[in-house]
């Protein structure tokens, strides 16, 4: 079957309207342009994100059902509760962002990754203008799980997560929650469900709910501090 797609190109930083995208496969919208911050920006403003595979050109993709977590309602399981009572894991905020996508690249296979080295220094480059941030779990000083994505007003994009111990990815959420709920951040998007998500909590919304939200809470403020580097002390209650 033919299908046709919008070839994007490194004069513009324009996308088709993510309505446009495939229903098969699911959420594909265009290909091309360049991986430049502020065409990534402007594109997960819309709901759009890259995301390919090797050999693959530039992918861009906007698919329906969204999955996302409300860090208002996150709630861990007792389970992962009791563990990090016993295990007591220490968690920081943008302390090792490089790092942090490195293993998310790195603990996948290559045939498989869609985090190669390109997508790693676009996203490196966002951190340095302090749109991307990561979440960070330490065992002692090893750092042992996290995570990383764009902030978009009170949206947070995440892109993926890595876990070399038991529960690191799960509680870095977990954490992650309630402190970008404390700051006033409404809202993450974890783009498509997959049973790891689907375990921790994640919703599903149609592309119109998401993309109404999404414009919205683009433009609204975190309260100040959220993505300073720091620790987040205690466990939350």
């Amino acid at each position: 079957m033919t299908i046709y797609l919008t070839e994007l190109d490194t004069t513009s930083i324009e996308f088709p309207s993510p309505f446009e995208a495939l229903d098969e496969p699911n959420g594909l919208l265009a290909f091309g342009g360049d991986l430049s911050p502020m065409r990534i920006l402007n594109a997960y403003s819309q709901g759009i994100f890259p995301w390919y595979g090797p050999g693959e050109p530039i992918l861009w993709w906007s698919p329906a059902p969204r999955a996302v977590f409300n860090p208002k309602t996150f709630e861990p399981s007792k389970s992962l509760k009791k563990f990090q009572r016993k295990h007591n894991y220490r968690v920081s905020i943008n302390q090792a962002t490089d790092k942090v996508i490195g293993y998310c690249s790195s603990l996948r296979p290559q045939e498989e990754t869609w985090l190669n080295e390109d997508m790693q220094t676009a996203y490196r480059e966002l951190s340095a203008l302090g749109f991307c941030h990561s979440v960070e779990v330490w065992q002692d000083d090893e750092l042992i799980g996290g995570l990383y994505g764009l902030q978009r007003g009170q949206v947070f994009c995440g892109e993926s997560m890595f876990s070399l111990k038991t529960n690191a990815s799960k509680i870095a959420l977990w954490y992650f929650c309630r402190h970008f709920n404390q700051f006033g951040g409404k809202l993450i998007d974890c783009q498509v469900m997959n049973p790891h998500l689907d375990s921790l909590g994640a919703i599903e919304v149609e592309r119109d709910e998401f993309l109404s939200a999404l414009k919205i809470l683009k433009e609204s403020q975190l309260n100040d501090g959220c993505f300073e580097a720091q620790w987040l002390e205690g466990m939350p209650s």
